[in-house]
């Protein structure tokens, strides 16, 4: 299992129309593919959206938001689960 979060901060104006965009295109793009698990979206009051989606295998990128909607380009990190 690999767990993937997505990180991005909204430009001023562009908060909601970002988080809509987020939860009824970039994330229902992923959730088809056979490999994907789960997805969870988070919102902070700083303006950042936070996705975290976990994969079987080989994660799958988000798509690219549109550049009006962001103050800069996205963060990526993936994540294995740690046996403890």
């Amino acid at each position: 299992m690999i767990a993937r979060m997505w990180e991005v901060r909204a430009s001023r104006s562009g908060f909601d129309e970002l988080l809509a965009w987020v939860c009824d295109t970039a994330v229902p793009a992923l959730e088809v593919l056979p490999q994907h698990v789960s997805s969870d979206v988070y919102s902070s009051t700083d303006q950042r959206i936070v996705v975290i989606t976990k994969w079987r295998n080989s994660p799958e990128n988000m798509r690219t938001p549109p550049e009006n909607l962001v103050a800069r380009a996205p963060h990526v990190w993936d994540f294995n689960p740690v046996d403890r």
